[in-house]
């Protein structure tokens, strides 16, 4: 199999977190996309994947797969039991109701702040509104409070078992920190499970 990626990117981190926790880490070629310099709007990265995005993940038959939340799906289901997206419809529905809101109230918020508020990818950015970057700079705090009230008394987001939102708010704090944020100081729940989850192996993966 093969991850086409830009390491320095949350979604990618999301698919390198799933599959170092599947043991699958070995089983992957890693290629590098040249984001920055627009590699991911070329015709043959585009033949991978029409809306430009990473990652992409590319099975031994030439299967391509882009889409995160679908890389990590198959990623947890290729490899034994799949224990990062659930077992049961119950386990199923829960953790991908988490995990939307993690997309959505944090990883996702915090990029839209990225790509609107700031100079994100430069010219490679095709319309930036301040306002709405700003305002959903807004919305990642107010998504961090909210885990933070999720993860009292839990040891991960699902209870005591890392599943995928788990990797999702990993992924989308390293980018509220890589954007100077920052982790509110009331939300020391979170920054506990921050700390327990960054001393995971694949957390570096």
């Amino acid at each position: 199999m093969k991850i086409y990626e830009f390491r320095a990117f949350p979604n990618p981190l999301r698919a390198r977190m799933a599959a170092a926790e599947k043991g699958l880490t070995d089983r992957i070629e890693f290629i590098q996309v040249d984001v920055p310099n627009g590699e991911h709007k070329r015709p043959e990265f585009l033949q991978l994947n029409p809306v430009g995005k990473v990652p992409v993940l590319v099975l031994d038959d030439g299967t391509a797969i882009a889409e995160c939340t679908a890389i990590t799906e198959y990623l947890d289901h290729s490899a034994g039991t799949p224990v990062l997206t659930g077992e049961t419809a119950q386990q199923r529905a829960q953790i991908h109701m988490l995990q939307r809101r993690a997309e959505a109230l944090v990883l996702d918020a915090a990029s839209d702040y990225f790509h609107h508020a700031t100079a994100g990818l430069g010219k490679l950015e095709p319309i930036q509104i301040k306002e709405w970057g700003e305002y959903q700079r807004q919305v990642a705090i107010r998504g961090m409070h909210y885990f933070d009230s999720v993860l009292r008394g839990r040891r991960y987001v699902m209870g005591e078992q890392l599943t995928m939102p788990d990797i999702t708010l990993f992924a989308g704090l390293a980018l509220i920190e890589l954007l100077q944020i920052g982790i509110p100081e009331t939300c020391t729940n979170l920054r506990g499970w921050r700390d327990r989850v960054g001393q995971r192996p694949s957390a570096s993966a």
